[in-house]
């Protein structure tokens, strides 16, 4: 069995440790003690080990996940002394490959990017470089998708992003349904279930474009398209692109 070290316990760490004890061929999970309630609940709840401090955990574990924020990052490498070819997996957003080698001392560096869905294993798991035992112990999270590119693996985590913005539309949505007189729980069934099946229906029909199957819903002279002329004049796709290029510009930044 895989010993998992958990650098940071904070809440995608807690999803990911969740996700991870429902995967068939589970690891054993070590737990540092920082942010001590939450790692010593998790312990408890889901039979992890908390260890007395972070270099226990390395030393203890095949494995090492890092999950601290950027700012923690360089003061927690400072304590730590990693075994020889040890994997560190970091879900540190913007802090790149070769700075992840040059603050922890090893070659075995994999970036990885997940959102809370790895709970229940419905995860998209990004990762970069493509690195087999960050590919077997992660993929059960989820839809693993390797990326070729230090850039690569930036657009992905605008697209990590983008999971937590469609959460507010989807909000949004529900939030009109209600206020036009549909009940809170059949307003977010219905929004929920249309994404579901937009999302099922692309998988479907993988060989046209999402664009081509818009326009064929969308055609001329239905409601769909007038609301869509609508969102047109309003410029909503102007939004979107310029939340997605603020934070990929802040994002290059961070690993240039």
């Amino acid at each position: 069995m895989i010993k998992l070290g958990i650098l940071g316990v904070g809440d995608l760490t807690e999803k990911i440790v969740r996700g991870l004890l429902r995967a068939a061929h589970a690891p054993e999970i070590l737990l540092s003690p920082r942010s001590h309630d939450k790692a010593q609940a998790l312990a408890r709840k889901c039979s992890c080990r908390l260890m007395p401090d972070n270099q226990t955990v390395v030393d203890h574990a095949d494995i090492v996940l890092v999950g601290v924020r950027p700012a923690q990052l360089a003061e927690l490498a400072q304590e730590l002394v990693l075994k020889p070819k040890q994997k560190l997996i970091s879900v540190v957003g913007g802090v790149s490959v070769d700075e992840l080698k040059r603050l922890f001392g090893t070659t075995e560096c994999v970036r990885a990017m997940l959102s809370y869905a790895a709970e229940i294993n419905r995860s998209t798991v990004a990762i970069y470089p493509d690195e087999a035992d960050a590919r077997a112990l992660l993929g059960p999270l989820g839809n693993l998708i390797a990326l070729a590119s230090e850039t690569q693996f930036e657009l992905a985590t605008v697209g990590a992003c983008m999971n937590g913005w469609f959460y507010f539309l989807l909000h949004d949505l529900q939030h009109w349904l209600v206020e036009k007189g549909l009940p809170a729980d059949s307003a977010r069934a219905l929004v929920l279930s249309s994404v579901e099946d937009c999302a099922a229906y692309s998988r479907h029909r993988g060989a046209s474009s999402m664009q081509d199957l818009g326009r064929s819903i969308a055609t001329q002279g239905t409601f769909t398209a007038q609301g869509l002329e609508m969102l047109g004049l309003h410029q909503t796709n102007a939004a979107w692109n310029a939340a997605c290029e603020v934070v990929f510009d802040a994002l290059i930044a961070g690993v240039e």
